[in-house]
């Protein structure tokens, strides 16, 4: 894949990653969201959560759903989903609104559960997740974080880092976690920037993730 065919451009010109190609929400979403730096816990947590209800479909599925999944897990507000009984994962299940797989709901509640876990050892989803960033890699390790990408074939489905991360939140009770799906979370978390090179986002992005690094690496 060329960096032309990597890019694609709607009616307003500008130029954008081909994946976001043909839906005008996936462009909302491309332009809006996907690698905007993310620091507050509770929307780490549902992108989390989210990504890991995406595992074996589309993203765009997903975001089409989001509203769905926002009324019926209250928001992605962890102590509240973490209360969720038996009785709550048969409504969930009877809510054609929402992806209905039994093991991807039992583990949101048990990630908001971990979540908890966390927050009562006085430790930050944020602050961790952001812990596996490539700049935070490459001081441990002396390797510069990767350049940007010019095609998909510049794009790892998952990496040491999302590899180390989702170790980590395995370990720490999460499920669905993935090292794929962490990869996903971390590109649309803004912990990783994979705009393409070009991309009239990666600038933005960049600029704002040079202020999180500061915020979250202190």
């Amino acid at each position: 894949m060329s960096t032309r065919t990597a890019l694609i451009s709607e009616s307003d010109g500008k130029p954008r990653c081909s994946w976001c190609a043909g839906d005008s929400e996936y462009v909302r979403y491309h332009d809006e969201e996907w690698g905007m730096p993310v620091v507050d816990d509770r929307l780490i947590f549902e992108k989390i959560c989210l990504e890991g209800f995406q595992s074996g479909l589309s993203w765009l599925t997903i975001l089409r759903k989001r509203p769905a999944f926002r009324i019926a897990f209250k928001n992605f507000e962890p102590e509240l989903v973490a209360k969720f009984n038996k009785r709550d994962i048969e409504r969930l299940m009877n809510n054609a609104g929402i992806v209905r797989h039994r093991g991807k709901i039992e583990a949101t509640i048990q990630n908001a559960r971990a979540s908890l876990q966390m927050q009562n050892e006085g430790i930050s989803l944020a602050k961790f997740v952001w812990s596996f960033c490539p700049e935070n890699a490459a001081v441990k390790s002396s390797k510069k974080p990767s350049k940007a990408p010019k095609s998909q074939r510049d794009i790892q489905s998952k990496t040491p880092e999302s590899q180390a991360m989702s170790k980590s939140l395995r370990k720490l009770g999460f499920k669905f976690v993935g090292e794929t799906t962490m990869y996903a979370a971390m590109q649309s978390l803004g912990v990783v920037n994979d705009h393409y090179l070009g991309c009239h986002r990666r600038e933005k992005c960049d600029l704002a993730r040079a202020k999180a690094l500061k915020l979250m690496l202190a």
